[in-house]
């Protein structure tokens, strides 16, 4: 377990720690000496990671190791998702507490829980767990953009009842798997037009219900609230004298997808195959009103932000739809914006849609975005930094994505924080890889920043 190896982590190293009620742990390097009158600089990560893998991939989580890989000049993982988001910062938050010939003042280590799937961590956080009042966030994924802001966000889900009907004598059963989309980060990847793989099944079984009255007998699509399903399947029926009508209306569908999507997802594959007949499929009713509601459901950018260029303000993710047991289909998806009533004024549009197929609507309590302050004193000392260690100027952004910089400021009103890190690319999927090169940059700035914080003058 990830919280015992840091407590143990400090104890071999003779550091204080300590972790709160719901799981967050705090390792506290002390200031060299000569250096006790700096501030206290807070070096914040999460512990854990999105588990994706490759629908083949034979990979159990609760077993197997990652097995990683270098390629190109990154490293990346076979078959499932690296972790290095957020692995990067907590190896170098271990790296810089035991460093002997790092010389700063107080440095506060700060590990929080459950980021990925709902932020109780951050959202948990009590006042006085932490000292510092400068924080610098290791979850970014951009060498060379220093992130001053984030969106927040929400998730916004239903349940819904249907009724099931014995399948007909007559009918043939087919599996179709939709595979190969890209997927991505549902917040940093929303804009780039990626395939979303429970809208496009949905479309495909629209198609069939509509020309040869097919039945669904199940429709389970994407896995994560925070990832861009990169995967669907579905299980139909259909009536005998279909059978190649059917196959061949995929097989044009899969073609136009191909265009469609050409150069922005080479590895789609569509493919249909007759399988063991089901026992029992959704009622025409309730099919339609899954259908209609998915359909109803928006995915993507919303809005861009007026304030900042190249910015989403506002999108809104399809994140995944589940058969699951007692006949009940969960539709999962997740909002995102700067503005906190545009979060909640597409979240009231999403409920809508769900409420087209009498589902029991829930949403998550949510987190709020984080508002940039570009008179920042971190964020003057990193840029400064960046631009003496490599020759230019840092690009200084706000981020679409949800970092926990939002939940931390409202906690700690005052702090002042920036977020950094190495060259990710393709979080939350299989694809994810970091970028070699970047990490010792990163680091570089990292430890310049640190060594730079400046005298206390009376405060932390």
């Amino acid at each position: 377990m990830i919280r015992k190896y840091l407590l143990d982590f400090a104890s071999l190293n003779k550091l204080e720690s300590k972790e709160d009620k719901i799981g967050n742990i705090l390792i506290i390097r002390p200031a060299s000496s000569g250096y006790e009158g700096r501030k206290t600089i807070v070096l914040q990560s999460h512990m854990d990671m999105v588990g994706e893998k490759n629908a083949d991939y034979p990979h159990n989580w609760f077993a197997d190791p990652i097995i990683p890989y270098i390629s190109d000049g990154y490293v990346a993982a076979k078959g499932t998702t690296l972790g290095a988001d957020d692995g990067i910062g907590i190896a170098s938050q271990l790296a810089i507490l035991v460093d002997p010939a790092l010389k700063a003042g107080r440095i506060e280590c700060l590990f929080t829980v459950d980021e990925e799937s709902g932020m109780t961590g951050a959202i948990n956080l009590q006042p006085g767990f932490f000292e510092g009042r400068t924080l610098i966030n290791l979850d970014s994924e951009d060498e060379g953009i220093i992130y001053i802001g984030c969106a927040g966000g929400i998730d916004t889900g239903g349940d819904m009842q249907y009724r099931s009907v014995s399948v007909m004598e007559d009918s043939i059963g087919f599996r179709i798997s939709l595979t190969g989309l890209r997927g991505g980060h549902s917040g940093d990847e929303i804009h780039k037009g990626f395939g979303n793989s429970v809208k496009i099944m949905n479309t495909i079984l629209d198609k069939l219900t509509g020309k040869y009255g097919i039945s669904i007998s199940s429709f389970n699509g994407g896995n994560l609230r925070n990832a861009i399903p990169r995967e669907a399947f579905a299980v139909i029926t259909a009536g005998s004298t279909y059978r190649k009508e059917i196959i061949r209306e995929i097989e044009r569908f899969h073609a136009d997808l191909k265009g469609e999507y050409s150069g922005l997802e080479k590895d789609l594959r569509l493919m249909v195959e007759e399988t063991e007949r089901p026992l029992r499929v959704m009622d025409r009713e309730s099919q339609l009103k899954l259908i209609n509601a998915l359909k109803c459901c928006p995915h993507g950018v919303i809005a861009w932000s007026e304030d900042m260029e190249d910015l989403v303000e506002t999108s809104t993710n399809l994140a995944s739809v589940s058969f699951l047991d007692n006949n009940i289909i969960r539709i999962v998806t997740t909002q995102r914006s700067s503005s906190d009533s545009s979060k909640h004024e597409v979240a009231a549009t999403i409920e809508k849609c769900l409420l087209m197929a009498d589902a029991r609507v829930f949403h998550s309590d949510g987190y709020p975005g984080w508002k940039p302050n570009l008179r920042s004193e971190i964020l003057r000392i990193t840029s400064d930094s960046y631009e003496k260690l490599f020759g230019k100027k840092p690009l200084v952004r706000a981020i679409h994505a949800g970092l926990e910089c939002g939940l931390i400021y409202e906690k700690f009103l005052g702090i002042d924080m920036i977020s950094i890190g190495p060259t990710i690319r393709g979080a939350h999927t299989p694809e994810e890889k970091i970028k070699i090169d970047t990490v010792q940059m990163y680091w570089d700035l990292l430890i310049d920043v640190i060594g730079k914080i400046p005298g206390a003058g009376g405060g932390k």
